[in-house]
């Protein structure tokens, strides 16, 4: 058990220190892991061990993924960083409600996005969207049975844009270091220590 809290110790030691970029690209590649697991359990899959199976993987890697975000946007504001974090691991943890969760997830993290000057605001709007999409689609079902498909297609359509996007934005090009780090010190005092 020592040797597991060790383990645990040395890993958010590194991902503290590791560089505002690796640690876009690895949200970026646990963002893959959840999108394509995700679609996988619920489409092809539902229903089944295999699709079940999935949507575990699929939640394992999301906590990755609000995890290293949360350290990326903390500069921007710890607390909507720390709120938008709880979101996403709640969002995780509740199987029947996860979606409306995770929309409110989607909502501040964009928020988040929109004012940092580290990536591009036009994808915090995106994720905003996404955010009300999911929202929208977690709420089709109050509609009468025949809005319900056309309103939960626009939700995932939203969703699908603005994560998709974002994900590979933080894959390919990830955070411009400099400004990142100039919002860190900004709020932190002095630029944090980083591993490239």
């Amino acid at each position: 058990m020592t040797s597991v809290l060790q383990t645990g110790s040395r890993t958010a030691g590194f991902i503290e220190k590791a560089s505002p970029r690796i640690k876009a690209r690895v949200a970026g590649s646990f963002y893959a892991v959840t999108v394509l697991t995700s679609l996988y359990a619920y489409f092809p899959a539902r229903g089944t061990h295999l699709g079940h199976a999935a949507g575990l993987i699929a939640g394992a890697a999301y906590l990755v993924v609000a995890l290293l975000l949360y350290e990326l946007f903390k500069p921007v504001s710890r607390s909507l960083s720390s709120l938008a974090a709880l979101f996403s691991v709640v969002g995780v943890a509740r199987t029947v409600d996860s979606i409306f969760f995770f929309g409110f997830y989607c909502i501040l993290l964009g928020f988040l996005i929109y004012r940092s000057t580290f990536i591009p605001r036009a994808l915090g709007v995106l994720m905003a969207l996404a955010g009300l999409g999911l929202l929208v689609n977690n709420l089709s079902n109050l509609l009468p049975s025949g809005m319900t498909n056309i309103v939960s297609t626009i939700g995932f359509s939203l969703d699908g844009i603005g994560e998709i996007l974002f994900t590979l934005w933080l894959l390919v090009i990830g955070v411009n270091v400099q400004k990142w780090e100039a919002e860190a010190t900004h709020i932190g005092g002095g630029p944090p220590k980083t591993v490239s």
